[in-house]
């Protein structure tokens, strides 16, 4: 819903995306994004659906998610930005595409300090004002 009735949330979800990423990198990266943003909080996942039929549909977020695109550089301050105002950061390495499950992922990722995270993708919910801050400088996804 768009318009002067549609909600207007507290909190903003926006997905920053590495220059470059061939399609079904974006995808994957925004998926796995994403299913760490919508774990984050009980709040944040609707009711599930049905159609007319009474078909049952898995629940989704309930706010929408804003996907974007960075530099590696502006992915780093970014993450920076939402470490420095206490907003929780889903993160993806390069290295997460050579891995098979979520085990190999998380020992992945602790391998590498901090500062040299090879970042492709990051995503972040908090409030809306601090995650324009966090996200300035990245453009819209095409």
């Amino acid at each position: 819903m768009t318009g002067p009735d549609a909600p207007r949330f507290d909190t903003k979800i926006v997905v920053l995306l590495s220059d470059g990423l061939a399609a079904w990198q974006e995808l994957n990266v925004t998926a796995f994004l994403v299913s760490g943003v919508a774990t984050s909080a009980p709040d944040l996942v609707g009711e599930p659906y049905r159609d007319a039929d009474g078909a049952r549909y898995l629940p989704m977020l309930r706010q929408p998610v804003v996907v974007m695109t960075a530099d590696r550089e502006l992915l780093r301050t970014a993450r920076d930005r939402a470490e420095a105002r206490g907003v929780d950061t889903a993160v993806y390495t390069r290295e997460l595409f050579a891995t098979g499950h979520d085990a190999a992922n998380r020992a992945a990722v602790s391998a590498v300090a901090t500062a040299d995270l090879d970042l492709v993708g990051i995503a972040v919910r908090g409030p809306r004002n601090a995650v324009d801050r966090i996200a300035k400088g990245a453009r819209l996804h095409d």
